[in-house]
């Protein structure tokens, strides 16, 4: 017990070092130059390093595939056919379940998470569903509208633009094909964040990567590996918590409000900064309940306003529809000189349906943990729609827009930022640009996306990386606070600096934490199979 201590000091010891290493060279910078090109520079050299690592390529045939790509789609593609492809088979039971159909059924469930194991920590028995008589703390139609608005967010919007703009058209098939696999990465790790939770004696649940990483592999024989894995994974949690899960959100929502009212975005920011830090202080204070409570509302809100103008937009080019399917259909398979062939159309539509849903990352597994179930694969079941949610009918929506709007001819695909009519455009520019063209005031709805997808976000991250601080430094209200109040500081941070090398740093910490987690999924899955038969099992005798 002293020596798992000992390691997760250390390991939080070296979690702060790292961090704030890159400070320590501001004294020798430019005096003239700003904090945010102080931070920037300092970062750039971790930001390249992380970056290279997490999208290091493997050549096949003459092309390059990074290594992340290539693991996601195998894993996907192998735990579909294991499943098999629950995210077609099992769709309408997953439906059914975030109705709370089976609610009944999962209350009257068996009275221990792992039949015949006692889990602990630290030396202590914590069987919370044997010994506790507690459940979790949140439905399954929250649970899931807490992750999906961890991950419905900024790459909806400019991400996806940047996909098109560059690969084509058919990097939207392969969005969708991506989305697809994704569902199934979801159904597992999200099973396992239920089975292998720990809950309080006060009802607080603490789950995902870091608990079934450590507890599931030490079942399985490796308990020093997965003691490891988990740390690393909590680092890289907290990591893109602080950054891409907040402080580049707030940047980007702080950008479009101070656009869309013609203000300095660097004076303005600051207070717009403050704005946004105590809406989202006011929701996390309350813990996942608060947190659950506000994104069930948030996330239809969000949803319904995106989705509505795109099938403004959709419906009123409706002879356009056609040609745009064809076009992404055909060139999934044939893609026009220019943009890198078919793998790397492949690579560009699945890299980006990584970075917009997150399957395979585990942070979802965080949210999915605190639902009231006593049988893991119900919530496995729920996780898998988010995918769905937020790649397939969100990103193809917005990819679908870009091409109608592009079916014509007025730029050429091939390149991230393109030229029309003496304009550069890029990114959300190029989203906003596509809508406008039937929706005037568009700019106006897109600024409340935005935010609002940026709220949503943040919200969620904050809620991620305090499970994975607590599990590092521990589960105490102090520690607690001491999360908080440097979350709510980066938010401020974020919206007054623009520091392109701390969001590339963040992001490449959050692809990173697919590594410790999809070891552990090629570990533990046949778990998961044994719990969807006993939950399947449950609803036939029911």
């Amino acid at each position: 017990m002293c020596s798992m201590r000992m390691t997760k000091f250390i390991s939080s010891f070296l979690l702060i070092i790292g961090l704030f290493v890159p400070f320590l060279s501001f004294a020798q910078d430019d005096v003239n130059a700003g904090m945010d090109q102080k931070i920037d520079k300092a970062f750039q050299p971790i930001a390249d390093f992380v970056g290279f690592i997490v999208l290091y390529p493997l050549k096949f045939g003459g092309f390059e595939i990074p290594i992340i790509v290539i693991l996601l789609s195998v894993g996907g593609l192998f735990f579909s056919i294991y499943f098999g492809f629950p995210s077609i088979f099992k769709f309408r039971l997953a439906t059914k379940v975030v109705q709370g159909t089976y609610d009944d059924i999962e209350a009257a469930g068996a009275i221990e998470t792992v039949p015949g194991y006692v889990h602990t920590s630290d030396g202590d028995i914590v069987d919370t569903i044997r010994d506790e008589q507690h459940h979790g703390e949140v439905s399954h139609f929250q649970a899931l509208a807490t992750a999906v608005s961890g991950t419905v967010g900024l790459g909806n919007i400019a991400g996806v633009a940047l996909a098109v703009s560059l690969g084509g058209p058919g990097a939207t098939f392969w969005m969708i094909v991506s989305g697809l696999l994704g569902m199934t990465l979801k159904f597992v790790e999200c099973t396992l964040g239920v089975q292998y939770r720990e809950i309080s004696s006060q009802g607080v649940v603490y789950g995902g990567p870091m608990y079934y990483l450590s507890k599931g592999l030490s079942e399985k024989g490796y308990k020093t590996f997965g003691k490891v894995l988990a740390i690393i994974f909590a680092v890289l949690c907290i990591g893109g918590s602080f950054g891409g899960g907040n402080a580049a959100q707030s940047n980007q929502a702080a950008a479009q409000i101070a656009s869309l009212f013609n203000l300095s975005s660097g004076s303005a920011g600051f207070f717009i900064g403050i704005g946004i830090a105590i809406l989202v202080g006011i929701t996390i204070i309350g813990g996942i309940k608060r947190i659950a409570s506000v994104t069930d509302k948030l996330v239809p809100l969000m949803a319904i306003i995106y989705v509505t103008a795109c099938l403004i937009v959709i419906f009123t080019h409706i002879n356009h529809i056609i040609p745009a399917f064809q076009q992404i259909f055909s060139e999934a398979f044939t893609p026009r000189a220019g943009v890198g062939g078919i793998i790397g159309v492949i690579v560009l539509g699945f890299r980006r349906a990584a970075f917009s849903n997150e399957a395979g990352a585990g942070s979802a597994s965080i949210a999915h943990s605190a639902v009231r179930t006593k049988y893991s694969a119900s919530e496995g079941l729920v996780a898998l729609l988010e995918p769905f949610i937020d790649t397939v009918i969100i990103c193809t929506m917005t990819a679908l827009v870009i091409v109608i709007f592009n079916v014509d001819g007025y730029f050429a695909y091939g390149s991230s930022a393109v030229t029309i009519n003496g304009t550069e455009y890029q990114g959300a520019t190029l989203t906003s640009l596509a809508f406008s063209d039937t929706i005037s005031w568009f700019p106006t709805v897109l600024t409340i996306a935005i935010f609002l997808f940026a709220i949503s976000t943040m919200i969620s991250w904050s809620y991620y990386g305090l499970q994975a601080w607590m599990y590092l430094f521990g589960k105490s209200k102090t520690n607690e606070i001491i999360y908080k109040v440097i979350f709510l500081i980066f938010i401020i941070i974020g919206a007054s600096a623009k520091m392109d090398s701390v969001w590339g740093f963040s992001d490449a910490m959050i692809l990173a934490m697919v590594f410790p987690n999809m070891i552990g999924l090629f570990i533990l899955f046949p778990i998961v199979k044994k719990q969807l038969v006993r939950y399947e099992t449950a609803i036939k005798k029911a």
